[in-house]
Parts: structure tokens; sequence; C-alpha cells
């Protein structure tokens, strides 16, 4: 037990301590050469922050993950570590979506070429044989054929990857999320003797820690607030839609199927996905391009309820927690997967709802 325990926590602080010393080397960076998130109406920050805080992301992660599996390679235990065609793959497709980002931060990209390459860096994932090959029961189906599974993977890829980036507009929010994420696919994978893909989670999971600290708690005055930027939401983005395919994915050699896993996967995604849904049909019911940006994003409309960015970050946390805990309830109960996606549709419909209604009222009265 001890031994499987010892290198997630090695791998955990090796993380951080990388985190410790790129942050504060990025933020010289941005200020050297300049590079800031500049304050707009749409944004929620007064005052220029340097934005390049996500490319400490991977560097922590990899050097961490790689110590930490050599070490366990060099102890004679290296049947638990392989290297499959869709790892190298995964690689390759993480390296584009975290090259593509450093570049959108650095010198702006256009939408339609970030759009590319996120479809560019899916597609390498299912050429290299990891896919969606099953829906467990969801309206009905099960396993469904490449033709199918090849297009909905990088669909999953892209919508995952655009949800998360899209979620990031106020400080802590989609590192919260992605630690909760993350330490959800942790669980999952926990049972599989997954050492790689742990190893990997806490490799992640300490640099965000490090990162959380200066994203949230950093003075604008004193030079050490930070963003993620699109090098840190791409990235995390891809890493979670990946750890999300990876979990439901049937494999009988590894990872046989499992309701309950597949279930939490779905259910770590919520807040983010449900929202790009809904933003996105909103823009098309009121006839609005569906890639303007606007303030209609969940974060959005609880600060315009009139509570505070650490208010709206801890009420989407516990929101989170609550569909998180909510749906593996009803799991037990034997509601199946797509009951459990029609309530959840529902409660998250009432719920914006009542925060519509809250805001008309606030307007009515400052009237």
């Amino acid at each position: 037990m001890l031994t499987e325990i010892l290198p997630i926590i090695g791998a955990f602080i090796l993380s951080m301590t990388c985190g410790v010393f790129f942050i504060p080397s990025v933020l010289k960076f941005c200020k050297k050469k300049k590079l800031y998130d500049i304050p707009t109406l749409r944004k929620v920050h007064s005052a220029p922050i340097p934005r390049l805080g996500g490319i400490a992301f991977i560097p922590s992660m990899m050097i961490s993950a790689v110590a930490v599996l050599l070490i366990i390679a060099t102890n004679n235990i290296q049947d638990k570590i392989s290297l499959s065609m869709w790892s190298v793959g995964f690689i390759l497709s993480l390296s584009i979506i975290y090259s593509v980002g450093i570049i959108d931060d650095l010198i702006g990209l256009n939408a339609k070429v970030k759009f590319a390459a996120q479809i560019l860096a899916a597609s390498i994932m299912p050429m290299c044989g990891l896919q969606i090959n099953d829906l467990y029961g969801l309206f009905g189906i099960y396993k469904i054929p490449s033709s199918i599974g090849i297009p909905l993977t990088i669909f999953t890829f892209v919508f995952i990857d655009n949800a998360l980036n899209l979620i990031d507009g106020i400080d802590g929010l989609a590192t919260s999320l992605s630690i909760i994420a993350l330490l959800g696919f942790f669980y999952c994978f926990i049972p599989y003797d997954l050492i790689a893909y742990e190893v990997m989670i806490a490799g992640l999971l300490g640099v965000l820690v490090v990162y959380l600290y200066f994203n949230m708690y950093g003075k604008v005055e004193k030079g050490t607030k930070i963003f993620m930027g699109d090098s840190g939401s791409l990235t995390l983005g891809f890493f979670l839609a990946f750890l999300f395919v990876k979990a439901i994915a049937v494999n009988p050699n590894v990872m046989p199927m499992s309701p309950k896993r597949v279930l939490i996967a779905y259910s770590l995604l919520i807040i983010p996905t449900f929202d790009v849904v809904r933003v996105v049909l909103q823009r098309i019911r009121n006839r609005k391009p569906i890639f303007d940006a606007d303030k209609s994003h969940i974060h959005h409309k609880i600060l315009a309820m009139g509570y505070n960015q650490h208010y709206t970050l801890f009420f989407i946390i516990l929101l989170t927690l609550t569909f998180v805990g909510t749906n593996v309830i009803l799991g037990n109960m034997n509601v199946g997967l797509t009951g459990i996606l029609l309530i959840d549709i529902a409660l998250y419909t009432m719920l914006h709802i009542g925060i519509n209604q809250k805001i008309k009222l606030k307007k009515k009265v400052e009237k």
C-alpha cells in the first residue's frame, strides 16, 4: 500500500516545487515583456494582470510524472507501466494544444485557427486507438461502431476543451473545477492500478495548487497575481477530456464496463459543459453569433445578483459537488443514465430560472 501511495505524494510535492519555481519566473517574464490581460467591459478584473500562468502546468506535470515513473521503473515494477500507442498520441495532442495556447497568449490567434488546432489534436486520439465505444444505455444505446465513436470522440474532446476555456472567467473558477475533476478521475482509476494516470494527475494537481494561490491571493500592486491564459485553460480542458474519454471507454483488459465510473466522470464536468450548452442555445434564441463573447455565463450571472467573486466561486464549487453527490445517490437507486441526465437538465434549468428572477428583481429595486 505504502509503495503505491509514495509515488503519488512524490509527484504532487515535486510538481508543487516546480510550480513555486516556474510561476514567479513567468511573472517576471510577463512584467519584462508587458504581457498582460487588459480589462474590458466583459471582463471582471479592473487592472492589467499577467496572463501566462498556464505555461507552468505541463512542464511541472511532465517533470514530476517522468521523474516518479522512472524511479518506479528502476525498482522492478515496470509491469505497472506501459506506453501504448494512444499514450504517445495523447502527448502529441496535448503538445499541440499547449503550443496553441502559448501562441494565443503571446500574439493572439484567430478563433478559427484555434478551433482547427483543437480538431486536429482531438483527431489524433481515435487514430491512435482511444475512442468512445459505449454509451452505457444513454437513450437506450450501448455499444457503438467506430463510424459513430470516432466523430463522437473528436467532438467530446473539442467540446470539453472549449467548455473549460469559456468558464475561466473569475479567480480560481477553472482551477477549482479542474482540481475537483482531477480528484474525481483519480478516484475512478484507483481500482484498476493505473499508476501512470494517478501519477500524472498528482503531477498536475501539485502545480494547480500553487497557481491557485497566486491567482486568488496574489496582489496586483505587488505584481504577484497571475491568470492562466489560454495556455492553461485549453491545456486543462484537453487533459480533462482525455481523462473523461479514458474513463468511459470500455477496455475489458484494463477497465471493464462500470456504469458508476461513467456516472462520476459525467458528473464531474456538469457545470462547464451544461453552461456552454445553455449559453449557445441562448445566443441562438436571441439570434446572436454563438462565438460572440458576452456576460451570460453562470459566473457572470451570479455576480450580476450582487455577489462577489469569492462567493461566486464557493457557490459554483458547492453546486458541482451537489450534482456529483446527487447523481451518485440516484445511480445507487438504480436510476439509469438517461433518467439522471434528464433530472440534471431539469435541476439546472430551474436553477437558472431562479437566478434570472433574482437578477430581474435586483434591477427593479435599483431603479
